[in-house]
């Protein structure tokens, strides 16, 4: 599978089927990366069905390695965040030739996909968010250990990234509260279909989910969609929800869209 230049990052991606494009957000941090659908990052097999496989029969399916994740490569500077991210998302789309695409994001790929939905409305036909991350009182400071971990991964790959660069990249991540990536009230502007997979832990709080359900005018939320019993819930209640947003007119683009 290729990797392309998309600004200053070389990004894996793969791509699957045909039909309208999917775009899949893996979770794991910032070492999100593709093999993390199908397993945990110490090898445990997931608690849920693994999407390119659930969804290649019917979508274009594409996943990427995020930056400095996996397979993929880019600096990182302090001026660096989760427009970065965007900037790459919409550039290896563009490049593949997509306009309007279904995202659906787990972990942090929820909050990658929100920030999708933010700045560009108009393309994203509806978003799914596979047990999204969040601030709360519990989980202020658990963050830490796996930026720690990618922050040293980088580090031994590039020399030329200093501890400013790793500093400054952090605060503009998650120096914030809520989702990290957006506000509350671009949750409550937010034109596009949600569809919220609610998880159940102290990275992933039931209260975030709830809450960007609460805000949005057009979410909806699943609480029961992991494990061995509910693995056709979860395709099937993704599959109609993509199904149906799919019809539904693009929203207008709001002021702040990238172009």
């Amino acid at each position: 599978m290729p990797t392309l230049k998309i600004g200053d990052a070389d990004l894996y991606y793969e791509e699957y089927g045909q039909g309208h494009p999917l775009l899949l957000l893996a979770p794991g941090g910032l070492l999100s990366h593709i093999e993390l659908w199908r397993t945990t990052r110490d090898g445990r097999p997931r608690d849920w069905p693994d999407p390119i496989a659930a969804f290649a029969l019917d979508y274009r399916v594409i996943a990427i390695d995020q930056r400095n994740a996996g397979r993929s490569h880019a600096p990182v500077r302090a001026g660096d965040g989760w427009h970065t991210y965007v900037q790459d998302h919409l550039g290896l789309l563009d490049a593949l030739g997509i306009d309007r695409f279904h995202v659906l994001g787990s972990c942090i790929g929820a909050s990658f996909a929100l920030k999708l939905c933010e700045q560009a409305p108009s393309r994203v036909t509806a978003a799914v968010l596979q047990q999204p991350i969040g601030l709360t009182e519990q989980n202020a400071d658990s963050r830490a250990e796996t930026f720690e971990e990618w922050a040293a991964g980088v580090q031994q790959r590039n020399a030329s990234v200093t501890a400013d660069d790793i500093a400054g990249f952090r605060r503009n991540l998650f120096d914030r509260d809520f989702v990290y990536s957006v506000t509350r009230d671009a949750v409550q502007r937010n034109p596009v279909p949600l569809l919220v997979l609610a998880g159940n832990d102290l990275l992933h709080p039931a209260e975030v989910a709830d809450e960007i359900v609460a805000l949005s005018p057009h979410a909806r939320k699943v609480a029961h969609w992991k494990g061995t019993d509910n693995r056709a819930t979860y395709i099937n209640e993704i599959r109609e929800f993509l199904e149906t947003a799919q019809s539904a007119p693009a929203p207008h683009a709001a002021a702040t869209e990238i172009t």
